[in-house]
C-alpha cells in the first residue's frame, strides 16, 4: 500500500516542500530511502525501525520503499524521521487515512524510543509550509514556540511518534500552540549586557563609537594592550536601536538553522555581538562547508562582528570580507547548491599598532624596528580599509579615570547616548525615505551629492585636508558619510567645518600612509 505524508526540507536560509512517500509491498524484506537523502537521512530507517517498534507498533517485514520527492534535490539531516515512519505506518493501515493528515506537515528526528528530538530551522520550515499553503505542523515539542512565531499557521508540538499518530487519528485532544510575538516584545524589557558607563574615561573612542552606531558606520579602534578595546566594543550593541520584528525574525532563523537558538527561547530580539577568534578559518567566518551553512558575518546580521587582533586573522579571511561589506549578503556557490544568506552587519575591529604593542605609548617604549612595523600593518589591505569609515586611537587609562577614590561625575549610560542615536537614525529614515539606503555609511556616490550639504567653509576645510593629507578619493566619501552622520547628531541639516574637522581626525591611518 502507497501513502503520502507532507514534510519539508532547507537550502540555506529557505525551507521547501517535501512530500515523503511510503510503498509496502510483497517481496524480501528491505527498506530502501531514495531521492537523494545524505547519510544522515539514510541512517534514519535504523531510528524509524527502532521507534516504530518501541512504541508498540509493527514493523513490517516486507519490502519498503521511501521516496523523498523532489528527488533532484539532496536532503539533508535527521528532521525526517518523524514523517518517514507515519508514512510507514499509514502504508501499513495502522494509521487510518483522515482529513488532518492529507492536509497536515510532520518535521521531527526520532530516538530509538520513540520520542521526538528539536531540529533546527523550524521558523524557516513553518514560514516555507505557509506560503505553499499548509496551514498545520506538526513539531518536536521544544520547536513548538519557535514555529508558533510564525502567524497562520497551526503549531502542535509533539514529544513521541505515538503522541503523534494519535493526533492525525483523531484520538487526541491536544491544541495548537499559541505565541503573541508583540507580547515577547514587550516583555523583553532594556537591552540587556555589559553598559557603557562600565568604562572609565575614553570620551574620545565612546564619540566615534555613537557616531558608528548612528550611521552604521565600521570602526577600528588601534591602541595598546589593556587599553579597553574590547571592553569598549562589547558596549556598541547597547547603544544600538532595538530590533524591529522582521529583524528579530530573520536573526532567529540564521540561528535556528545553524543549530544556535537558545533553549526555551523561540525569539531572539537582542542584537547579535558575535566575536571570533583570530585563528578562525575562511568557512566560519564567510560561511560554507559540504552542506553550506552561516558564517560568523551572517550570525552577526543586524548586530555586531567584533575582530579582535584585526592583523592576525589570515589574509584570505580578512580579503573575504570585502564583498559582504559592500553588498550586506554573501553568496556560496558549490557543486551541487548555491545558497544566499544575509550580512548586513556592523564591523568592529581592533588591533595594536605594532606587532609588540607600544608604538606611541606615553610609558612603555616599542621595541619594534619601523620595518616590522609597517609589515604588521600592510597585513590589512588598503581595499579593506577604506570600507573602514572611523580610524580610532584609544589611549591608555589613566589612573584618575580608575581609581576608586576620585570625586568625578558619573560617566554616561548606554541608555542616554542611545536616545541621541535613535533621534540621528529617525533623521536620517526621513531623508532617505525615497532613497535606496537607510543609513549614512550606506550612501552611494549620488546620494553624496544629493544628501551631503557643506557650508563654504566646511567645502575650503575639506578640501585644504585633502591636498595637505594626499587623500584618496574613498577616503574623501568617508569623511563625507561620518561628517554627515556628526551633523545628525548635531540636528543640522549642512554640514559645517566643525563637522568636517571631527570627521577628517576619525582617519587616523590615512594621515600615517600620507
Amino acid at each position: 500500500m502507497l501513502a503520502k505524508v507532507n514534510s519539508c526540507a532547507l537550502s540555506g536560509l529557505n525551507g521547501y516542500r517535501l512530500t515523503v512517500e511510503a510503498d509496502v509491498g510483497l517481496g524480501l524484506s528491505a527498506f530502501d530511502i531514495v531521492g537523494l537523502p545524505d547519510a544522515s537521512v539514510r541512517e534514519s530507517r535504523e531510528r524509524v525501525r527502532a521507534a516504530v517498534k518501541n512504541s508498540d507498533y509493527d514493523f513490517p517485514l516486507r519490502r519498503i520503499t521511501v521516496n523523498l520527492a523532489p528527488a533532484d534535490i539532496k536532503k539533508i539531516g535527521p528532521s525526517l524521521d518523524l514523517p518517514i515512519a507515519v508514512a510507514l505506518l499509514a502504508a501499513t493501515e495502522q494509521l487510518p487515512a483522515s482529513e488532518l493528515l492529507e492536509q497536515a506537515a510532520l518535521i521531527g528526528e526520532l530516538s530509538l524510543d520513540g520520542h521526538v528530538r528539536p531540529v533546527s530551522g523550524v521558523l524557516s520550515i513553518a514560514s516555507a509550509l505557509l506560503e505553499a499553503g499548509i496551514r498545520t505542523l506538526l513539531v518536536p515539542q521544544e520547536n513548538a514556540q519557535e514555529a508558533g512565531i510564525v502567524q497562520g499557521m497551526n503549531v502542535y508540538g509533539v514529544s513521541s511518534l505515538r503522541e503523534a499518530v494519535e493526533l492525525l487519528s483523531g484520538e487526541s485532544t491536544l491544541l495548537p500552540v499559541q505565541v503573541d510575538v508583540a507580547a515577547l516584545f514587550r516583555s523583553r524589557g532594556a537591552v540587556n549586557g555589559p553598559d557603557m558607563s562600565d568604562v572609565k574615561g575614553q570620551p574620545v573612542v565612546k564619540r566615534a563609537l555613537e557616531i558608528a552606531a548612528a550611521g552604521g558606520h565600521n570602526i577600528l579602534m588601534v591602541g595598546s594592550p589593556g587599553s579597553g578595546k574590547t571592553m569598549l566594543a562589547k558596549r556598541l550593541p547597547s547603544i544600538l536601536p532595538e530590533l524591529t520584528v522582521e529583524e528579530s525574525l530573520l536573526v532567529t532563523q540564521l540561528f535556528s538553522i545553524s543549530g544556535l537558538l537558545p533553549p526555551g527561547q523561540a525569539l531572539l530580539t537582542q542584537r547579535p555581538f558575535r566575536a571570533p577568534h583570530h585563528t578562525a578559518s575562511a568557512v566560519s567566518i564567510i560561511g560554507g562547508g559540504a552542506v553550506p551553512r552561516p558564517g560568523e558575518i551572517s550570525l552577526s546580521t543586524h548586530g555586531v562582528l567584533f575582530l579582535d587582533e584585526l592583523p592576525e586573522f589570515q589574509r584570505d579571511v580578512l580579503e573575504a570580507l570585502r564583498q559582504p561589506l559592500e553588498e550586506q549578503h554573501v553568496s556560496i556557490t558549490r557543486a551541487n547548491a548555491r545558497v544566499d544568506y544575509p550580512a548586513d552587519f556592523q564591523l568592529v575591529a581592533a588591533m595594536n599598532p605594532c606587532p609588540c604593542g607600544y608604538y606611541g605609548d606615553a610609558l612603555k617604549a616599542c621595541t619594534c624596528r619601523p620595518y616590522h612595523r609597517q609589515q604588521y600593518l600592510r597585513k590589512i589591505s588598503g581595499p579593506l580599509m577604506d570600507r573602514i569609515d572611523l580610524h580610532v586611537q584609544v589611549p591608555r587609562v589613566e589612573y584618575d579615570d580608575l581609581s576608586l577614590q576620585a570625586n568625578r561625575a558619573p560617566e554616561e549610560s548606554s541608555a542616554v547616548i542611545r536616545q541621541r542615536v535613535l533621534e540621528a537614525r529617525e533623521r536620517q529614515a526621513r531623508r532617505f525615505a525615497e532613497a535606496d539606503c537607510n543609513l549614512n555609511a550606506r550612501m552611494s556616490r549620488r546620494d553624496l551629492e544629493h544628501y551631503c550639504c557643506l557650508s563654504a567653509e566646511a567645502e575650503t576645510l575639506l578640501g585644504q585636508a585633502f591636498r595637505s593629507l594626499g587623500m584618496s578619493g574613498r577616503a574623501h566619501d568617508r569623511i563625507l558619510k561620518v561628517a554627515r552622520t556628526i551633523a545628525d547628531l548635531d540636528h543640522s541639516d549642512t554640514i559645517g567645518p566643525m563637522h568636517i574637522a571631527e570627521a577628517i581626525q576619525y582617519r587616523n591611518l590615512d594621515k600615517e600612509e600620507s
